[in-house]
């Protein structure tokens, strides 16, 4: 399985995630060009190759109206709202879901911002340079994931630094309050250097991309990507990007039951695939006392570990669960329409390991004999 790690233990920013993912492409131009083709208003994007504790990696400037975010400068005095901001977006040259995935990111730091002034997500304000440096970093890592294919992201622990930091808002502990806010729920450390590690941006992506959290999980790793941010500390902060290839793992939660109506069985395999489990079934077996007895299965990946185990104790008999993680090989499946003259007829395509099949969707086959007056079997040879 492709898998992009993105190791946040020294630190956490927007522009750091995208330069660190920007390095994980073999032409690097050609894909600094796509993010200036996004049309931010106003926003160029500039990669400068830079060296810190004698480590090499990439910076991702973002430079908007000749002036660039982290640096000394007059203020802008003008704002911008959400539903400013979710204009711009819309106007920018992206595929329509890497929209959405930017617009998600950033009503995640306006939600944040809101619950600290106490203020409705619509009268939240940004001020210009700001949201226009947060919207090109978010865009640009959306994009840049987008274009990677990657099938899982797993996020290490964030550090976050600790101390105090000066802003428009006057002097505030590290994390700040709408980074504390945006990090809630996900697993973070302060570590032993002073300084404002993790950024609202970070915070936001960071919580938007991660599908698991944790350590690097084993894997074949194809590509590395380092991201610089614009301030020094005492001790090297970056963004390690990580693309490579993972064992396809997956759960299998059981538990053995004998006192269950067939109707209520069927009802927790239908619950537990509504909650979005891979698979789930029953296997009859024989029990104790003789009894004649089921064990129900499900499958579900790790991150939806808590979710299956509560839904089975809802909806069945048992007194307990085992778990079991297993190593999963599957094909790559795609769907193709065929045109046909009995009409679309949609075609599951699957392939991998040497194999490769290719089998009618049974609606669309089923539509066919019925029309046709046909039996399923003659149906499958007509289309052929």
């Amino acid at each position: 399985m492709k898998t992009l790690y993105l190791d946040l233990s020294t630190g956490a920013a927007g522009d750091m995630i995208s330069a660190a993912l920007l390095e994980l492409f073999p032409d690097r131009e050609a894909m600094l060009a796509r993010l200036n083709a996004m049309g931010v208003p106003g926003v160029e994007f500039r990669a400068e190759a830079v060296r810190k504790h004698d480590v090499l990696g990439t910076h991702l400037h973002v430079i908007f109206d000749g002036l660039e975010e982290g640096l000394p400068h007059q203020e802008h005095h003008s704002h911008r709202h959400l539903g400013d901001i979710s204009h711009i977006v819309e106007q920018l040259n992206l595929p329509k879901s890497v929209k959405e995935e930017v617009l998600a990111v950033y009503r995640r730091i306006a939600e944040a911002e809101s619950a600290v002034h106490g203020e409705p997500v619509e009268h939240v304000h940004f001020h210009e340079l700001g949201a226009m440096d947060a919207v090109a970093d978010i865009s640009a890592a959306c994009l840049l994931v987008h274009e990677l294919g990657a099938e899982q992201i797993v996020v290490s622990p964030i550090r976050t630094g600790y101390g105090q930091v000066h802003c428009a808002h006057g002097v505030l502990p590290i994390p700040a309050p709408a980074t504390a806010r945006l990090l809630e729920g996900l697993p973070c450390f302060a570590g032993d250097m002073e300084g404002e590690l993790c950024t609202p941006t970070g915070a936001a992506l960071a919580g938007h991309l991660a599908q698991s959290f944790g350590q690097m999980p084993h894997m074949t790793v194809r590509k590395t990507g380092i991201g610089m941010g614009m301030k020094d500390f005492p001790q090297l902060s970056a963004v390690r990007a990580v693309l490579g290839e993972t064992e396809e793992t997956i759960l299998e939660l059981s538990c053995n039951v004998d006192d269950m109506s067939p109707e209520a069985v069927g009802y927790a395999i239908t619950e537990l695939l509504r909650l979005g489990a891979p698979d789930a079934y029953y296997t009859q077996i024989g029990m104790k006392k003789n009894r004649p007895g089921l064990i129900l299965t499900c499958l579900c990946r790790e991150n939806q570990r808590e979710e299956m185990v509560r839904a089975m104790f809802r909806h069945t008999t048992t007194l307990g669960i085992r778990e079991t993680l297993c190593r999963r090989y599957v094909l790559k499946r795609r769907e193709e329409v065929c045109q046909t003259a009995y009409g679309p007829v949609r075609v599951k395509i699957s392939e991998g390991y040497g194999a490769e099949r290719r089998k009618a969707e049974f609606d669309d086959l089923a539509r066919i004999a019925r029309n046709e007056n046909l039996t399923l079997e003659e149906a499958r040879e007509l289309i052929k």
